[in-house]
Parts: C-alpha cells; structure tokens; sequence
C-alpha cells in the first residue's frame, strides 16, 4: 500500500523500556490480531471502527489491571491515525495506565503495524483514554496511586494532569470561534448527507458487566459517519481523525441504539462528519450516549488528497453545527502546530490569541515537565549549595541550577510568580518588566528587557507567557513555565535585538512544611547563551550571586503577601 511505503519506524516514546533488567509496567496489558478480510472495509485495509474496538479493549483491561474492579470508558482524546493498515499486517497494541485521580485515570495506547515478510514495524496512532472505577457495593472506589518507574513513566505521570486539564476547559474553546464563520451559498444540501441506522445490543456487543463496549459503539459511529461521508464525495472516504469526546451514560444489553450522522461542513481537502448515538428500550425517551467528530478526506489513486464539494448547512442547528466545525478545525490545526509537533519542530516563537491560549499553555507546562523528568543531568558545578547541571541532547544545551531554601513552597511559587519581581534578586532582569495581559488565574503574557552582556551592544527584550500550576497531589511540585510568543502588539523596536527563549522556567518542590526544594531549567537559545555560556563554562559564578540573592529574596519576603493583582498594569 503506498501509505506503508512512506511509514517510518516505531518510535514508541510512550512506551520504551528504559529499564532495570526484567521490568515491566504492572498496568501494561498487549494484544495482537492480524487483519483478516472479515476485518478490512471496501478498500481492503482494517476497518478504523475495528481497531477503535481492540484500543477499547485492550486499555480497558489495562484500567481493571490496575483498578481491581470493572471499569468503563468514560472518554477518549483525540485520534490522528498516521496511516491505514492493510490485510495481512499484525497490528500490535500496548496500553498502560499513566496516571490515576481520585476514580478515575488515564491510559495511553500505543498501536502500531507489522509486516511479518520484511520485519518492519511503523507507528499507526497514539491515544489516551479516561477509565472510571465503577463502584462496588462497598461503595465509591477510591483508586490507588500510580508509581512511575522509569523516566518515560515519570514523564507522562506528568503530563496526564496536564492533559486532564485540557480535558475539563476543551468545551469552553468552541465559544470564543463561533463569530468568525463563513458560510458558502453555492454547495451541497447537508440534508443529502444524513444517515440514520438503529441497532439492537446484544450479549456480544457487551463486557463482562454487561454494558455495551465503548468500542463496539464507537465502530457503529464509525460506520455511519462513513456513509454520510461517502454521500458528499461520492467516493470511498478514509478516516483521518476522531475529535475528543466523552461518553455521558451506559448502553446495556437489550438496549435499542439509535445512530446519526451527519456531514458538519467541508473543506477543501476534508470533512467534519458529526455522529450522536442515543439509546432507548421498550416506549423509553431516549438516552444520549455519545456523540463524536470524525474529520475524513478522499484519496485519489496516487494517494493525494481530492478537493471536495462545499456544504451548505440547514437553517438553526445546521448552521450551529457549520459553524463550529470551523472553529473545532481552528483547534485542530493549534493544536498539531503547537502539541503534536516533536518539541525540536516548534517555532520558537508562536502568535498568542485567546483562542489557542489552552493549547500554548500546554506546551508550555508539557515542555518543562519534560525537562525535569530527564534523569541524565550531569552536575557541572556546585557552589554555596547550588547546583549547575547541564545536558546536551539533540544538538540542543540545557542547565538547570538547584537549591534549597527555608520558605514554604506556596509562598515561594507566588513569590517567583510575578515576574515583576524577578527584577529584586536577577541582575539579568533589572532593566523593564512590564505586565502586558493577565489572560486568567494561571496564564500571564509579559515584556521583559534586558541589559547587554557587552558593553556597546544592545539590550535584549522577550514577550514571555508564563504559566503557573499549582499540584495535583502532594507529589506533583507548583509549575512556573516560561515561553516565547509573538503579539501583533508588541513588535521588535529598534532599542532592543528580540530575544526567544523555547523552555525555561521553575519547580518548586515541598520536602517538609519548611523546605521547599527549587529548580530553575532553561532550554538555552541562541538569545539566551551569552548570558549563562561563562557560568557553563566555569568562567563566573554569576548564576551562584543571583540564586543567593533569590534565597535572600526569599526569606525577606517569606511572611508578605505575593499574589498577583488581578488586572495587568
């Protein structure tokens, strides 16, 4: 198939084994099934309605694993499927749960493709899924930590609770879009579209608990999202994405599930098709399960995109729908140029609007936690009781300085929040620190300018969105993450040479009620460099003189009240 000509080797980062010798998760659970024909669509490759159901599964019994109860699949991230997988291929499945909350958690599935003939193996799709305990009859289930082992474990034990709080705010997007739609007159009826099948669960559609599987519902989506595809093209569609969706009640045997879909809007290479399935038995009104986004383009026979007919919508809920499919595009392009995207891919610099706000926070926070997860940091130097690591790694130089001090961690995490007073103990901050935009609790956009490190030079000046999150859990330590981004309405001045920084920022770690451990790191850029290559290099020891002096600040400030003000200045 041509798609597997280009696929590239396993990178299966979610789930290397960088081990002691013989681990393995606990929660880890895997399957292998080879396609078979009864398996494949009408193009001859693994219907995505059947693997969606083996993903099901096989993280389901990964959350019961570690549970020690019945589970069910609350919701699912979005999907992008890298590439079709055609008869004959093995597709191997691996999920492990990364993080568990309260009764719920979270866990990844890795699935990839093997040709047995060549030994080749690709990447087909990485996935996360909330399970929730269901309770037992001693009541609510309250589900034990999760331990990370290794670094890749730590690493996403992380990053999940960043990932589940995108979750909770994801809905809130769609609003802030809704204004700036375009509607197309001259282009197909949605009606022509509309697809409406009815099934009947029965003991095989269901689990152990007798609930339908989550799996076995989102292949019946699939399968009707399909035909409204189809009828706009006229053509056999493929599957590219499912959008983030949660399911809002149990199916159960006997249940009669009601299936719609319809095509949302069409681009000029793809197509939103909306899916709900609702449920019903007897005289019953009906229940809403599920509904679900599947974006779908049309391949010609040289596997390039075709360009599809545009839609016109039907009046009221037709053109809400048209509408925010829109947006939901807008979200899925920030969020494959600002999340999916490899950390050494991102723009050093990307333009903040309220709208992609979320998902450049994300990045934010994820990038640091990626930082302080490595466990290959090699101590450079230590003075005073402050640490210099350094790493090189990917042709990219990184340090972190550590240290100690005697002020609880909450009041040090709002003191070293508001950068407008970095300027009290950083000689490198002593110039112009302005607040530009406070954009909510845990998001602040600033302007900070610099000195030159040479004498004729000039200063340096950054537009840094700074992201605070405080813990999850006594484990977790308080995040202040900083990042370059762009404002239309802070544009380079000829004062000042616009400097970038891609990572940087705090960890502020409670050891007892009043040690707080920080750690600052810094993903050192072209624009960073001059002022901390003498310090790497074991020239100066200005890095030492400005965490004494934070240690300093600090202490002096330990009993004074730090929040931020609640507008900009």
């Amino acid at each position: 198939m041509a798609s597997e000509l280009k696929a590239e080797p396993v990178q299966g980062a979610l789930f290397t084994r960088e081990t002691e010798e013989g681990y393995r998760n606990p929660t880890e659970v895997k399957m292998s099934q080879i396609v078979l024909p009864c398996h494949a669509n009408h193009c001859g490759e693994l219907s995505v309605g059947q693997l969606l159901k083996w993903m099901d599964s096989t993280a389901c019994l990964s959350a019961e694993r570690h549970a020690g109860c019945s589970c069910i699949t609350a919701s699912v991230d979005d999907i992008h499927f890298e590439h079709t997988i055609g008869l004959g291929k093995v597709v191997n499945i691996i999920a492990k749960v990364n993080r568990a909350f309260t009764s719920s958690m979270e866990v990844g599935i890795l699935v990839t493709c093997e040709d047995l003939y060549t030994d080749r193996q690709w990447n087909i799709c990485h996935a996360f899924a909330t399970f929730v305990a269901r309770r037992t009859e001693a009541g609510k289930v309250q589900l034990r930590q999760v331990i990370p082992r290794t670094q890749t474990e730590q690493m996403e034990y992380s990053l999940a609770a960043e990932r589940r709080r995108m979750r909770l705010i994801h809905a809130e997007i769609i609003t802030d879009l809704l204004s700036k739609c375009q509607e197309y007159q001259d282009a197909v009826p949605a009606e022509r579209t509309r697809v409406e099948s009815v099934e009947l669960v029965l003991p095989p559609h269901a689990n152990h608990q007798v609930s339908t599987f989550g799996g076995q519902i989102m292949a019946w989506m699939e399968n009707v999202a399909t035909i409204a595809a189809s009828r706009l093209c006229n053509a056999h569609p493929t599957l590219r994405t499912i959008d983030m969706f949660h399911f809002r009640g149990p199916s159960h045997i006997g249940d009669r599930l009601v299936l719609k879909a319809i095509v949302n809007n069409a681009f000029k290479h793809s197509m939103e098709v909306g899916v709900c399935a609702e449920a019903y038995q007897g005289g019953e009104p009906l229940r809403h399960i599920n509904s679900a986004f599947m974006t779908f383009e049309v391949l010609d026979s040289d596997r390039k995109q075709k360009t599809l007919p545009r839609i016109r919508p039907e009046p009221v809920d037709g053109k809400r729908r048209y509408q925010e499919a829109v947006a939901r595009k807008k979200i899925r392009l920030d969020r494959k140029y600002i999340i999916s995207c490899k950390q050494t891919e991102v723009p050093l610099s990307v333009p903040w609007d309220p709208s992609n706000q979320m998902y450049l926070s994300y990045n934010n926070v994820s990038a640091l936690k990626l930082m302080d997860a490595r466990n290959n940091w090699v101590l450079t130097s230590e003075k005073n009781k402050v640490r210099l690591y350094t790493l090189e790694e990917n042709h990219m130089l990184c340090f972190k300085v550590e240290m100690h001090v005697s002020v609880p961690a909450e009041q040090t995490f709002h003191l070293l929040s508001d950068l407008r007073r970095r300027k009290e103990w950083d000689q490198h901050y002593e110039l112009v620190i302005q607040l530009i935009n406070r954009a909510d609790e845990e998001d602040t956009l600033y302007r900070v300018a610099t000195p030159s490190v040479s004498k004729d030079g000039k200063g340096k000046d950054f537009i840094l969105l700074a992201s605070r999150r405080k813990p999850c859990d006594a484990r977790d330590p308080y995040l202040i993450a900083l990042r370059s981004v762009t404002l239309p309405t802070h544009p380079p001045t000829e004062d000042y040479a616009r400097g970038e920084v891609l990572c940087a920022g705090f960890t502020i770690l409670e050891e007892s009620r009043t040690i707080t451990k920080i750690t600052y790191y810094n993903q050192a850029t072209p624009g960073v460099l001059p002022y901390i290559s003498t310090d790497i290099a074991g020239l100066s020891s200005s890095f030492y003189s400005a965490f004494s002096a934070c240690s300093l600040f600090l202490e002096d400030n330990k009993d004074s009240p730090a929040a931020l003000p609640v507008s900009a200045v």
